[in-house]
């Protein structure tokens, strides 16, 4: 027998909203009574007015890209994998050796650049698709019977070691890369001006995002994946291979992963052993925002995430911003608790 999960009772997010606003008094009290709503834009309305969208849209589109390692993870076992956010840490720390290897500065050319990059961005994807999977084959495979506390533990704990590795091999202070990506204006929408580097970012994520979307929804494996993700003993008894699935879904989240870490750490010009808490919980963040289990859920959680925080640093404060983030976050899950684009669940009774 089975039953919807039951939509809250108006009288709980009459309770939290209440909650909210007099948590914003409050606030608003201890900061002098003044709420900033101006923020950095309150000297070039015009220019901000632009630039915010460009900038929250090329970052949200990295936060996607990881989100969506996060959503493929649960769909198929209702595990929070958290080390994936350490995933794609050490792919931002390969590519700082991968730069450094092949000696690519500022001034390398075109010719040099995209082959490099390209085989760069190739080799650091099966590096950490193979990570990803492993962890899954020793850490969580074991447990997969276990309490699902067990599992949760576990994964944390990978977290913590793969934090621990970068610490090791990178040290406790961030490294600089070479800018080697140009910064010169490609072309300009009106007042918006598209750089080299942020086409870069669009180039590498969308196909990827697009990509992913089409295997699951069009490959015999992806229709595998998604079947194991509906149920696992069923799909099973069908003659899936469900331990190879879920070995191909942590490859697949694990490559995402690697390909993100390779964009952040050129658009950055950065590797550091902590970049995987705060993306981490980003992803995770615009994963639960967008319908955790739903791919498209995931992509346009990571959009409208990094929106929201790009409006908020620049129109209000950027001290604002997690505050800012976290409560539209709550009001979301409180009128649509499986997130924008998720459905309502079924569980057994």
């Amino acid at each position: 027998m089975e039953r919807t999960i039951s939509r809250r009772p108006p009288i709980a997010a009459v309770f939290i909203i209440v909650v909210g606003l007099l948590f914003v008094a409050l606030f608003a009290i201890g900061q002098g009574g003044l709420i900033p709503i101006a923020g950095p834009c309150f000297a070039d309305v015009g220019t901000c007015a632009n630039n915010p969208l460009k900038i929250g849209l090329f970052n949200g589109l990295i936060v996607a890209l990881i989100a969506m390692g996060y959503t493929l993870v649960y769909g198929i076992l209702q595990l929070i994998n958290f080390a994936n956010g350490d995933v794609f840490m050490i792919g931002s720390m390969l590519t700082f050796f991968g730069v450094t290897f092949f000696g690519l500065t500022e001034g390398s050319g075109a010719a040099v650049l995209v082959p490099v990059l390209l085989g760069l961005l190739f080799a650091i994807m099966v590096l950490t698709a193979t990570l990803n999977a492993s962890i899954e084959r020793l850490a969580y495979r074991p447990l997969r019977n276990a309490p699902t506390l067990a599992t949760l533990i576990s994964a944390i704990g990978m977290s913590f070691v793969l934090q621990n590795v970068g610490q090791i091999i990178l040290g406790p202070s961030p490294k600089s890369l070479p800018k080697i990506l140009p910064t010169n204006v490609v072309f300009s929408i009106g007042p918006v001006e598209f750089t080299f580097n942020e086409l870069f970012v669009a180039a590498v994520t969308i196909p990827l995002l697009i990509a992913l979307a089409w295997f699951v929804k069009n490959t015999r494996q992806g229709k595998a994946m998604r079947a194991t993700a509906q149920d696992r003993e069923a799909a099973g008894l069908m003659g899936i291979n469900v331990n190879r699935t879920i070995s191909l879904t942590f490859l697949l989240a694990g490559a995402l992963a690697g390909g993100a870490g390779l964009v952040v750490a050129l658009f950055y010009g950065q590797a550091w052993w902590f970049f995987g808490f705060p993306f981490g919980l980003l992803a995770f963040t615009a994963a639960v925002l967008g319908g955790i289990g739903n791919l498209t859920g995931a992509a346009l959680g990571g959009v409208v995430l990094g929106l929201i925080r790009a409006l908020t640093d620049y129109y209000i404060d950027p001290k604002w911003t997690n505050f800012v983030v976290f409560s539209i976050l709550i009001l979301v899950l409180v009128f649509k608790p499986t997130g924008l684009l998720g459905a309502k669940q079924a569980e057994g009774s």
